[in-house]
């Protein structure tokens, strides 16, 4: 029997997301009760996307800030990244149609849900949901780059497939998100 007794929940932040402070009495399999502390921040749960067009074999990735990444050695503070976005009330699908729009300023008919992950499971609460659509010229309706008033600054790439791929050999793309929808992109041959 592995049983979890939660004995105390603190909120020690609750400032942007969430930071608590669970401690808890774990009964282990052989019968070993512990108590344990552990932090958990809860932002949410996300959504990302790999928008690919097979017959140009180009995927459409973003390029913009990201604070905690300058703050542990990543020079300029940029990364290259898929699309994707925090769930908010919507479901996933919904939420991914939304982000998509708004940050690359494509309108998407059809998505497919491929998986779903704990990104980081050891301190972060949140379960990203992964897709992957088809894109043509044709559904570009703006020039995305964000929305205003949630501050976005969004630079949207459209970049040769064996590029991006490569972009992760080099450092390039360091994003966890965008290496795990390009290599499901390369293992299922979509482009």
């Amino acid at each position: 029997m592995d049983y979890i007794n939660i004995l105390k929940k603190e909120v020690l932040s609750d400032n942007w997301y969430v930071l608590r402070k669970i401690t808890y009495r774990h009964t282990h399999p052989n019968g070993e009760v512990t108590e344990q502390s552990r932090e958990a921040y809860d932002r949410g749960n996300g959504a990302t996307i790999l928008l690919y067009n097979k017959v140009a074999k180009t995927v459409i990735l973003t390029r913009q800030f990201r604070m905690p990444t300058y703050l542990n050695g990543n020079e300029s503070g940029y990364l290259v990244e898929c699309c994707g976005g925090l769930l908010d009330k919507d479901n996933a699908e919904e939420c991914i149609r939304r982000e998509t729009e708004e940050e690359t300023g494509y309108k998407l008919s059809q998505v497919k849900k491929v998986f779903e992950a704990y990104m980081s499971p050891g301190s972060v609460t949140e379960i990203l949901y992964f897709f992957v659509a088809e894109y043509t010229k044709e559904m570009k309706v703006s020039d995305g780059g964000g929305v205003d008033e949630e501050h976005e600054n969004i630079e949207v790439l459209e970049l040769d497939f064996q590029k991006a791929l490569e972009m992760i050999a080099t450092g390039e793309i360091k994003d966890a998100k965008t290496i795990m929808l390009l290599q499901y992109a390369q293992i299922n041959q979509l482009l």
